[in-house]
């Protein structure tokens, strides 16, 4: 069994060595199946967001003058300190001005030609591997598309409204910036993620030996916080908790048609190598 898948389970959970050792052995050595196994049994909150965030970067935005449309980018780098070269940076911006004028959200039509050339140069340059990851385009006919890019450029949030104006969709852009919701309304929810979060519950309502009726009406009330919790529009504003994001927009006449966030690396899986196994391992050898 891998260290690092323990290690892993421990940091996402909380639990002790042996727990996660086991619960790992038991679901096959898969996390994500080891922990909605022990979220079932011991009664255990949402575990955190595994940290997948090896590869490096920066994510941008470039948009319309009238906040018609706005493209967002993420390339990224091997190390923090490439990603702040000005070298780095200033390919980062050429690359998001070409997306911008041909509204490309293809990578690999984006990167033909001249921008791959300079990506290539720059590699050779700075002597680490850089990529165009991703490209996304919101566009708006009846209302604005605003933005929020967090200072250290490793979150970046594009908002699209139907009314309103660019300081409300920087608003909500910035909110979605720093809670993350997963959707915009709670309708929103896919159904298998409900259904997911449904059999956890009524794993440890089970638990709480209630009568029948009572853990229905438990399961109901945990599935409704956890629908407020992740939909955008019940979230409580970031600037002002005692209003949610849904009345913030409707009192200024608008409405959340969409909304895009990328963060830095987010999803990009790399092999957790222990330095010292592995000086031991080329030794070894």
């Amino acid at each position: 069994m891998s260290i690092a898948l323990v290690k892993e389970l421990r940091e996402r959970t909380g639990l002790g060595m042996m727990e996660c050792k086991n619960a790992l052995k038991a679901a096959d050595n898969d996390v994500e199946k080891a922990i909605e196994e022990l979220r079932k049994s011991s009664g255990m909150k949402a575990a955190k967001k595994a940290g997948r965030t090896a590869a490096d970067g920066v994510v941008t935005v470039q948009g319309a003058d009238d906040a018609s449309y706005a493209v967002l980018l993420e390339v990224n780098s091997e190390t923090d300190f490439v990603a702040r070269d000005e070298n780095f940076l200033g390919f980062v911006n050429s690359v998001a001005s070409v997306a911008f004028a041909k509204r490309q959200t293809d990578v690999a039509a984006l990167m033909e030609g001249e921008l791959e050339t300079n990506r290539e140069a720059l590699v050779q340059k700075i002597g680490e591997n850089i990529s165009v990851r991703r490209v996304s385009e919101l566009s708006a006919e009846d209302g604005v598309v605003g933005s929020y890019v967090h200072g250290n450029k490793r979150i970046a949030v594009l908002v699209q409204l139907r009314g309103g104006d660019v300081e409300l969709a920087r608003d909500v852009a910035m909110h979605v910036a720093a809670v993350n919701p997963q959707v915009v309304a709670a309708d929103d929810m896919p159904e298998e993620l409900v259904n997911k979060e449904r059999e956890i519950f009524t794993a440890q309502a089970a638990e709480s030996g209630k009568p029948p009726e009572i853990i229905e009406k438990m399961i109901g009330g945990r599935i409704k916080k956890f629908l407020a919790e992740n939909s955008l529009l019940d979230q409580s504003f970031v600037k002002d908790p005692d209003l949610t994001v849904g009345k913030l927009v409707s009192a200024a006449g608008a409405e959340v048609v969409a909304f895009m966030r990328y963060e830095v690396g987010e999803g990009i899986e790399v092999e957790q190598v222990d330095f010292a196994d592995e000086v031991a391992a080329q030794l070894k050898s």
